[in-house]
């Protein structure tokens, strides 16, 4: 497109047999470790010699008659892409984690999220901690890259203290928040929990055991079906947007009209009951 553009041959490369080679091994039921190796190689050197080209026209020419802006911008994401997998394939570990690794040409801030769930090992795209209080949904974190949110309830417990001005006496959470610290933060601050009593199990409950299985069925409840509702009804199961901020855009309106709709219902029904 650039040659074309310039009105200039286009610069001599192997696209053509590499095309074919690819094809070729992509039609191939089973793949061995160096028909993977061979290909992800001439692959690379495909693409590096492909940027060394535009790069070498660039130079040549004007910058400005040569690309776009968002030409340019696609330039230097691929260029990031090409650094990333060339270094990932020098050093032959495919365990080896890529920091910062881009998934996406048009989405470069998008990383992937190893989730670990039967249906879908990796998710991509935003992850959101939340709180949940009486029905109504807050963001207390928002990130495009991996985080673990049980290291967040210290954080969620300010919040709740600087929105509600009270301190919070109960919590309900899944597994990923009873580590050790969260327990021990919980008990120094007298918050009942839902979380798993540790020790060995007996038949004699307590009123804390009723209290930490009624927090566990309202969490498994409450929270797992406002997710539920806001993927749904609101349009976050897919959010259709290109840039980032217009996505963070998406998901605050998501779940804040939830929350709305929410209120809503429940003035409705505080209507009905004094009309009653």
């Amino acid at each position: 497109m650039v040659c074309q553009r310039l009105g200039i041959h286009r610069p001599r490369t192997k696209y053509l047999d590499v095309e074919k080679a690819n094809l070729a091994y992509v039609k191939q039921r089973k793949h061995s470790k160096s028909q993977q190796r061979k290909i992800t190689r001439r692959l690379i050197k495909l693409l590096g010699k492909i940027l060394q080209e535009i790069r070498k026209v660039c130079r040549e020419h004007e910058l400005e008659e040569t690309l776009t802006d968002k030409e340019k911008n696609f330039m230097e994401i691929i260029t990031k892409v090409y650094r990333q997998q060339k270094n990932h394939f020098e050093k032959d570990n495919p365990r080896e984690s890529v920091p910062n690794r881009i998934v996406s040409i048009s989405k470069p801030y998008v990383r992937p999220i190893v989730r670990g769930k039967e249906v879908k090992n990796v998710e991509f795209g935003a992850k959101c901690n939340n709180i949940l209080v009486d029905g109504i949904s807050f963001i207390e974190k928002l990130s495009f890259n991996a985080f673990n949110e049980g290291t967040r309830l210290e954080h969620c417990i300010k919040m709740h203290k600087r929105l509600f001005k009270v301190d919070a006496k109960k919590i309900g959470g899944d597994t990923g928040y009873a580590g050790s610290a969260n327990r021990n933060l919980c008990k120094e601050l007298g918050i009942q929990t839902s979380f798993v009593k540790r020790g060995r199990p007996t038949t004699e409950k307590n009123d804390k055991d009723y209290v930490r299985q009624e927090l566990a069925r309202v969490r498994a409840t409450s929270m797992e079906g406002s997710f539920g509702t806001q993927k749904e009804h609101y349009d976050m199961r897919r959010i259709k947007a290109r840039k980032k901020k217009t996505e963070i855009l998406y998901i605050f309106f998501g779940i804040h009209t939830a929350n709305v709709v929410h209120l809503a219902e429940r003035l409705a029904e505080q209507e009905q009951a004094k009309a009653a």
